[in-house]
């Protein structure tokens, strides 16, 4: 907005300009990238149609995610389910990444 300027005077040269903006309720925005996701709470989101042409503004509290899913596995872990289940390394490793890090599913899968 223009500092001083009428709100629905502003509206209506939006208008004649042919630039319509709808406000949209939204909770959460996210944004994607190969490496992390951009997550934006308590979001303000507005909708802007100039020229055919469609963008939207968001602004709010911007937080990173890390992509990765799979858990970290650490040499302990492996050990544990090595001497625990009575098999190799690449078995045991391979079971914990099947259980997303869950080493009890992973022993009783091995043994049972």
């Amino acid at each position: 907005m223009i500092p001083g300027m009428n709100p629905r005077k502003m509206q209506q040269m939006m208008k004649k300009m042919g630039i319509a903006q709808v406000e949209i309720d939204a909770t959460e925005v996210i944004i994607r990238t190969p490496e992390k996701e951009i997550v934006i709470t308590n979001p303000s989101v507005s909708k802007v149609n100039m020229m055919g042409q469609q963008t939207y503004q968001v602004v709010g509290e911007e937080h990173e995610r890390s992509l990765s899913v799979q858990p970290e596995i650490s040499d302990d872990d492996v050990k544990t389910v090595m001497e625990q289940a009575s098999v190799d390394e690449a078995t045991a490793r391979e079971a914990i990444e099947k259980e997303e890090g869950d080493l009890a599913k992973a022993i009783m899968n091995l043994v049972g």
